[in-house]
């Protein structure tokens, strides 16, 4: 498969690099909501997005890409739905695609058709957004579920803490992993549970991340579910909870590069105009090295990203290997984006006034989401039988 796009998937990329330029710019958004002051005084609103921008993602079809035909949505892949993700990344539009878009409707996917009916439409029509929530501690580990879900008459009682839940407390639906049989360590024994906002037993301790957006520590005292909020088969939603994860990293990676793109053309802008003793730093032969340099790194990981989406949406055996390959690669080159972004732009790179800054944290903020480099890197290498 050839690593680039086909001509659909070009328009597509088109369509949403002139939405999120003119709609999802950080002036228009990220700095919008992060400054908006509060009628209590509190600093930063308390979504960390803007609805209305959800819905207009909504009505650019944007929302329901990954959602089958049959169930209302456009039946696309995760290629398209990185094409919209790196756009997001590009322009740092704050916005809950990824866990939404991508990761809810990845699970979604394998629940029932009552489910995908009481659900899927309001993800659609950009009047609902979900969270998705895995991790129990301070790094991602979901080879560990100790969150326990017992049988309760025709239902499950769900009891257990989940941290770092990104949109967590704004989410309409949070699909939870629980252990339903078992030892936290098992491989079996895990069920995924669709559990709604107003579940009674279900609280939230929010709190806001380095790059302005939010998420929750989310604890389950007792939550009680009927039969019907089970997604995919009871003890066997390992399966369902790793082909959500995998999409979830690709999803990121996609993000990630749009991070490194964004940071690395603000840059080269940078060095066109920054003058130094009479010459443009641009004309500087460090710099030049530093930034074709740069340039191949991003251009690597935006290709491992792409065969990563392909091999996710053929279904093939080693797509999960790719997608911590991926997330790896990205993760590197990001993060020498966003450093060279800020040295190359100097003491004017540290400030808040100038948006350079704000690529970094957001690219600490998506390193540290379903994995970091270290995690990827060893399951890579375990992956491939080392």
């Amino acid at each position: 498969m050839p690593l680039y796009h086909d001509d659909d998937q070009a328009m597509l990329a088109e369509t949403a690099s002139q939405f999120m330029a003119e709609e999802g710019a950080i002036a228009k958004q990220l700095r919008h909501w992060r400054d908006l002051q509060n009628k209590d005084g509190t600093k930063g609103c308390k979504d960390g997005f803007g609805h209305d921008l959800w819905k207009q993602m909504a009505e650019m079809g944007f929302t329901g890409l990954l959602v089958p035909e049959d169930d209302g949505g456009l039946g696309m892949g995760n290629v398209e739905a990185g094409i919209v993700l790196e756009e997001i990344g590009r322009n740092l539009t704050p916005s809950p695609f990824l866990t939404s878009s991508v990761m809810g409707a990845t699970a979604l996917a394998h629940g029932s058709d009552d489910l995908k009916g009481r659900w899927l439409p309001g993800l659609i029509s950009g009047d609902s957004v979900f969270a998705v929530a895995i991790d129990e501690g301070p790094k991602h580990r979901p080879e560990r579920v100790a969150t326990r879900a017992e049988k309760s008459g025709n239902g499950f009682r769900l009891t257990g803490r989940k941290d770092f839940v990104v949109h967590g407390a704004s989410a309409d639906m949070i699909v939870v992993s629980a252990r339903t049989s078992g030892a936290d360590d098992d491989e079996d024994g895990v069920t995924l549970f669709a559990v709604p906002r107003d579940a009674a037993g279900l609280g939230h301790n929010s709190v806001r991340l380095v790059d302005s957006s939010m998420a929750s520590h989310v604890t389950l005292d007792g939550v009680e579910l009927d039969g019907d909020a089970v997604i995919g088969e009871v003890d066997g939603g390992r399966s369902v909870l790793n082909r959500v994860l995998d999409a979830g990293r690709v999803g990121a990676a996609a993000e990630g590069v749009g991070v490194a793109r964004g940071s690395m053309d603000m840059t080269v802008d940078y060095l066109k105009q920054r003058k130094q003793f009479g010459k443009l730093i641009g004309e500087f032969q460090a710099l030049q090295h530093r930034a074709a340099h740069l340039y191949s790194e991003v251009e690597i990981a935006r290709a491992v990203t792409i065969k990563a989406q392909q091999l996710l949406d053929a279904g093939a055996e080693n797509a999960s290997l790719m997608a911590s390959v991926a997330k790896a690669k990205v993760g590197k080159a990001a993060g020498l984006a966003v450093k060279e972004g800020v040295q190359m732009h100097g003491g004017i790179g540290m400030t808040d006034e100038y948006d350079i800054g704000l690529y970094m944290k957001r690219d600490r903020a998506l390193a540290e989401f379903l994995g970091d480099v270290y995690y990827h890197a060893d399951r890579v290498a375990r992956l491939s039988g080392y």
